[in-house]
């Protein structure tokens, strides 16, 4: 079981998505403007998808919290910053109105992942339980880490619980289901 990572995912909150629930978005981020590059209607983006072959022109893609359609007119990479320019945009200033919005793409846009991978938002809100079936809780978030990503989890009663995602752990995803089986582990 692999998830894929938080890009193209809702963003931070879940927020912005065009959803009623979080683990069902429309919109999934990709990225963030920042700030206008040149004359020409160029502006630095810092790339947040693990995709970023696909913000290449003629691609539509949306802006901000009212998720603005743009079009991709060029695309190209400066380090770490994908340098983007949209069709009919075509000034510093017009361009400066995007600075520091967030980028979205649709969600039935997105790729299908191999068997056994799955998209972080597709596994938030999913019910956790235990081999034996015993529910532990609500998975509510997925925290990158250096080693592995870390579960969080909310149970009915008592405090949030953190699970490794290693294959010791998370057992297996069900989406028919809406249902992750998993073994926590026992600290000593």
């Amino acid at each position: 079981m692999t998830a894929s990572l938080p890009a193209d995912s809702p963003d931070q909150q879940g927020k912005n998505t065009g959803s009623p629930l979080a683990s069902e978005p429309v919109f999934l981020l990709v990225g963030q403007l920042r700030s206008a590059h040149g004359v020409k209607g160029e502006i630095n983006m810092e790339v947040l998808t693990d995709f970023p072959e696909r913000l290449r022109p003629n691609r539509t893609v949306y802006a901000g919290d009212n998720h603005q359609p743009l079009r991709i007119d060029r695309a190209r990479w400066k380090d770490k910053l994908l340098i983007i320019s949209f069709q009919g945009i075509n000034g510093r200033d017009e361009v400066s109105a995007f600075r520091n919005q967030l980028l979205y793409i649709r969600t039935e846009e997105i790729p299908e992942l191999p068997d056994g991978d799955y998209y972080y938002h597709q596994m938030i809100g999913l019910k956790v339980v235990d081999e034996a079936g015993q529910s532990v809780g609500i998975l509510t978030e997925i925290l990158e880490t250096g080693a592995n990503d870390v579960f969080v989890v909310i149970p009915e009663v008592g405090p949030e619980v953190l699970l490794p995602a290693i294959e010791a752990v998370i057992l297996g995803v069900n989406l028919e289901k809406q249902e992750i089986t998993v073994r926590p582990p026992v600290w000593d």
